[in-house]
């Protein structure tokens, strides 16, 4: 007679390779704040969480090259008109009991004033006001962010900008960034980051910033 054993492993002694996505679904929230303590801070993975489905995901090392070039476009845009703003990396973003993910990249902006000086967010803090996402088009990821209420999010995925603006709960593709909205935005992010690939990221954001 053969028996079938449960085996169980700690989530972190799985070996993820760089671009691998593992998805656990029945995941409850007192489990996912326990996975989340034992992963740790010093990863690699990013996590979403959103309706009792829990997601893993390692990046690509080619991921950073546009999830970065993205950032220091808004950086850029934001210092051109004075905007004060608050980058928050991939810090783990939650919605008590419901959802939490880690953006590649994420700026405060209309509350930056409110989290000056902070070492940690704390519950009741406002969302960030834009999230960044490399290669990622996964229903769970927007799904937590969508529980989360980020007001805009980007995707750049096979080479090309998605917009998502948040509107009465749901979000709906747009064509231009509703922080940036007399800019080409998507024309602009696209052309940086094929530049990127060919000559240094430096110098493609030196010709976008030539632009403004």
């Amino acid at each position: 007679m053969t028996f079938s054993v449960p085996v169980s492993k700690p989530i972190s002694q799985l070996q993820l390779a760089p671009g691998s996505r593992v998805t656990i679904p029945g995941v409850s929230w007192e489990e996912f704040e326990e996975i989340l303590q034992e992963l740790g801070n010093q990863r690699l993975a990013r996590i979403a969480y959103s309706d009792r489905t829990l997601e893993i995901m390692v990046p690509l090392p080619e991921h950073e090259i546009p999830t970065d070039l993205i950032a220091d476009i808004v950086k850029l845009l934001l210092r051109s008109t004075g905007t004060r703003y608050q980058p928050f990396g991939s810090t783990t973003f939650k919605q008590q009991g419901l959802a939490g993910v880690e953006p590649d990249a994420c700026f405060d902006i209309q509350n930056c004033e409110r989290i000056i000086g902070r070492r940690r967010l704390e519950p009741g803090d406002p969302p960030p006001d834009l999230a960044i996402e490399t290669d990622v088009t996964s229903a769970t990821t927007l799904a937590a962010y969508q529980a989360i209420a980020v007001p805009e999010v980007w995707i750049y995925a096979n080479g090309h900008l998605t917009i998502d603006l948040l509107q009465a709960g749901n979000y709906i593709p747009s064509a231009t960034s509703g922080l940036f909205p007399q800019l080409p935005l998507v024309e602009w992010v696209e052309q940086a980051i094929d530049r990127a690939w060919q000559v240094v990221s430096l110098q493609a954001l030196d010709e976008l910033q030539a632009k403004l």
